[in-house]
């Protein structure tokens, strides 16, 4: 008879994607996960992972097999944690990934909402513009923007990003400001991204327009190409929220008005072997309940 902890600890070594990090993960020695993976293997009569010594990938019928079964886990599961959500109110430690230049605005204001009104929770937030492996990491749920890759994970939907293009008043003062789109190339552009050329797509009232850009300075980290902006080395593409808060203050002001440049949708991810935890569950209506409340303008993000 099949043991319904083998296929357990055969879910985590796909999502995981070694028997090192799934051996972590499940808090047990590795060649106990091995030898549980060969056991199951034996009882199926099919051969469910393809092993070499560099790597570790599932066959036709490894994929197939987690693909079925993993609905099954994540029904139980999920009977388990409705039967926590009746008894007890949201609790532990939720670990939660986002970009860098994300976590300063609408985000905060979710995590500190959930600290104040259930104090027995707690919160490990990583900043990184990495899209880490979240089973491996340890991470119960990521912000991600833009097209997702990662078909594993479960994905909400939870909105659409935007940027504004601003430059310094001292940059405007000396250079001018654009008239139309085609008039950036004339222009220094502060890029965020690996180089200083690239491409922008612009929309606007005459729909769509794509212009190549250059300036003199990159980086791959917003709150650099904001203060490069502000030091008035040329325009820049910033998040809603940000462009306005610098508006505000006198330190930026928008070019083209017009015009935003989108950017793809804001989404909140979770491994496809778990049903939500009752806290996870919770920060993500807190969130989404926030950036509702943004709405009006003031966040980085437009709703759907």
């Amino acid at each position: 008879m099949l043991d319904l902890n083998d296929i357990v600890i055969f879910a985590r070594v796909i999502e995981a994607g070694s028997f090192t990090a799934a051996a972590r993960l499940l808090g047990m020695p590795k060649t106990t996960v091995s030898r549980r993976i060969a056991a199951l293997e034996r009882e199926l009569g099919v051969r469910l992972l393809q092993r070499t010594t560099r790597s570790l990938s599932p066959t036709d019928a490894g994929r197939l097999y987690y693909e079925k079964s993993s609905q099954a886990l994540r029904t139980i599961e999920g009977a388990n944690l409705r039967l926590a959500e009746v008894r007890t109110e949201p609790a532990g430690t939720i670990r939660i990934s986002a970009p860098v230049g994300f976590g300063g605005h609408f985000l905060q204001d979710a995590i500190f909402d959930l600290l104040a009104t259930y104090p027995k929770s707690r919160v490990e937030l990583r900043l990184t513009d990495d899209r880490l492996n979240l089973v491996e990491n340890g991470i119960d749920l990521a912000f991600r923007t833009g097209i997702l890759e990662d078909s594993t994970l479960i994905a909400r939907k939870l909105g659409s990003t935007h940027r504004l293009l601003c430059a310094s008043p001292d940059y405007l003062a000396r250079y001018g400001a654009p008239d139309r789109p085609a008039d950036l190339v004339r222009h220094d552009c502060v890029v965020a991204g690996q180089s200083t050329h690239t491409q922008w797509l612009l929309e606007g009232p005459h729909g769509q327009e794509t212009v190549s850009v250059s300036g003199r300075f990159a980086a791959n980290e917003m709150q650099a190409v904001m203060a490069a902006a502000i030091a008035g080395y040329g325009i820049a593409r910033l998040p809603h929220g940000v462009a306005n808060t610098c508006i505000r203050d006198g330190r930026l002001r928008r070019v083209l008005d017009g015009y935003t440049t989108p950017v793809g949708g804001l989404h909140v991810v979770y491994p496809s072997s778990r049903h939500l935890p009752p806290l996870v569950k919770t920060f993500i209506e807190l969130a989404a309940r926030r950036l509702n409340a943004g709405a009006d303008g003031s966040d980085d993000f437009a709703i759907l």
